[in-house]
């Protein structure tokens, strides 16, 4: 049943072959996510962070015909690979899921201008998005904002509490993204601010939030520990060579863990981290 449920959406998704397995363990997860959320049939969706849609497409997929999914997300159209975020929502709003989807792009939730009614929505799905944001204070401000447009909360994002050896890499890798993007003032990276599940508690607590229920998510098919890993391989002397005021032992320290992180995947490979997922009212 699962699978037949996967196959619907991928066709959904991509219009490359050699995409398909890739977006079919990406969509699993997110079927995963929308179980725990409780996501109901004719629901009224708003996800901040929609990206390409991976989420998007199996809430869509969800909340049915009789349903809503507006997604929306800063980034403009013409960002990201090996489709941009434009290609890929005009793929899936032409597709059988696109009546009940709305994908808006170079939003800018904080702004003034942008709102909505009270309770416009049954949910509100922030997934796999808060590290692009670009501090603590801009999460806070995100969800004290948008508590007024929904009901429940629903959040997902990775878990930095490792439980198995092999997640050690793709942890590293985050933290060594982390520390190099905290010397930037604006970035494009996919990690900016690192938040840990306390962290994402606590600051949803303070933005107005209680959370009622939350869950730890292994999805270890994911490619996104390989993808985090080698990124930070192929880029860390690019990036290191573009910050000017970085202290030499903070940079020694980098290279160190660099160091670390290349003899981790010799000795233990590489797999995800867990996911942590909540819901909050």
């Amino acid at each position: 049943m699962l699978q037949a449920k996967i196959d619907s959406v991928v066709k959904c998704m991509t219009s490359n072959n050699d995409m398909s397995n890739i977006q079919s363990i990406q969509t699993e997860h997110r079927f995963k996510l929308v179980e725990f959320w409780n996501i109901k049939e004719g629901s009224k969706v708003l996800e901040i962070g929609c990206g390409q849609g991976d989420t998007t497409a199996v809430l869509a997929y969800t909340v049915g015909e009789n349903g809503f999914v507006h997604g929306i997300d800063n980034g403009s159209r013409d960002y990201g690979s090996p489709s941009t975020l434009g290609e890929a929502a005009d793929h899936l709003q032409n597709s059988s899921l696109g009546k009940q989807i709305k994908m808006d792009f170079e939003v800018d939730v904080l702004s003034p201008q942008f709102n909505f009614p009270t309770k416009a929505f049954d949910y509100i799905v922030l997934s796999h998005c808060s590290w692009y944001l670009s501090s603590t204070d801009e999460l806070n401000d995100i969800l004290k904002k948008i508590k007024k447009w929904g009901k429940k909360l629903c959040f997902a994002e990775w878990d930095t509490r490792i439980s198995e050896i092999e997640q050690y890499p793709h942890l590293l890798s985050i933290l060594i993204q982390a520390q190099y993007e905290s010397f930037k003032q604006n970035s494009e990276s996919n990690i900016r601010t690192l938040f840990t599940p306390n962290d994402l508690k606590a600051i949803t607590g303070s933005a107005g939030w209680s959370v009622i229920d939350e869950i730890t998510i292994s999805s270890p098919d994911l490619q996104d520990g390989k993808w985090e890993v080698y990124k930070t391989i192929e880029d860390i002397d690019i990036e290191l060579s573009k910050i000017n005021d970085m202290p030499a032992k903070f940079k020694g320290l980098i290279q160190s863990e660099m160091k670390m992180l290349e003899e981790s995947i010799k000795t233990n490979g590489i797999k995800p981290l867990s996911i942590f997922a909540f819901v909050a009212e």
